[in-house]
C-alpha cells in the first residue's frame, strides 16, 4: 500500500495522561498514524480524550485510520454578530451537521476567520437571503461583534477539523498523525 502525504502532519508528546493534537482541517479520508517510543492508544473527535480503550498503536508501529467523509465547502457570505452566520452558494445545500467542528478562513477583516468552532444550527429553508433566492445558511459559536469592519469574501470557506488524542500504558512517547491518500492493496 502506497500513502500520498496531504497537508501538515503534527507530532506531539504522549504520556500516562490524555494528550491531544494541535487542530488540524481534514483534507483526506485517512489519517496515518505512527507511534514512536511507547505503546499508545489513540481517539480522533473534535475535543478527543484518549483512554486505554481507545485504538491500540504499539511502539514503533503504525495505522492508518479512517477519518470519515471531508467536509468543506465555499462561503459566498458572512453575517457578524455574537454568533456568526455562514452562506453559501445558492443551490448548494451545506456538508455540515450541527455539532461538527469548522474553521472558516479567506474572509477579510482576518479576525472574522476562526481555526475551531462549533456549528450550532443550519438553516435550509427558503428566502434565506435579500432577494429570496434559496440557499443555504449555517450559524457557528464565534463571536465576531465587536470591532471589525464589514466582512468581505475573498476566498471564503468553511472545513471541518478534528484533533487526535494519545495515552500510553506506561512512560512518555511521540506520535506522528499525517492525513494520507491511501493507493494499492490494504
Amino acid at each position: 500500500m502506497t500513502h500520498n502525504p496531504v497537508g501538515n502532519g503534527v507530532s506531539f508528546s504522549t504520556a500516562t495522561t490524555s494528550a491531544q493534537s494541535s487542530i488540524i482541517a481534514k483534507q483526506s479520508d485517512s489519517l496515518r498514524v505512527v507511534s514512536v517510543t511507547a505503546d499508545a492508544h489513540v481517539a480522533i473527535g473534535t475535543n478527543p480524550v484518549a483512554a486505554i480503550t481507545d485504538y491500540y498503536i504499539p511502539a514503533g508501529g503504525t495505522a492508518t485510520l479512517s477519518l470519515g467523509t471531508v467536509k468543506s465547502q465555499k462561503v459566498v457570505g458572512v453575517t457578524t454578530g455574537t454568533s456568526t452566520i455562514i452562506d453559501f452558494p445558492e443551490g448548494t445545500g451545506s456538508a455540515f451537521d450541527v455539532g461538527d467542528v469548522v474553521q472558516l478562513t479567506g474572509i477579510s477583516p482576518a479576525g472574522i476567520n476562526t481555526t475551531y468552532a462549533a456549528v450550532t444550527n443550519v438553516n435550509d429553508g427558503a428566502d434565506r437571503a435579500a432577494g429570496g433566492y434559496f440557499n443555504t445558511r449555517l450559524t457557528i459559536a464565534h463571536d465576531t461583534s465587536s470591532g471589525l469592519d464589514a466582512p468581505t469574501d475573498n476566498d471564503g470557506e468553511l472545513r471541518q477539523v478534528f484533533k487526535v488524542a494519545a495515552i500510553t500504558t506506561v512512560g512518555t512517547g511521540i506520535l506522528h498523525a499525517q492525513q494520507v491518500q491511501v493507493t494499492g492493496d490494504a
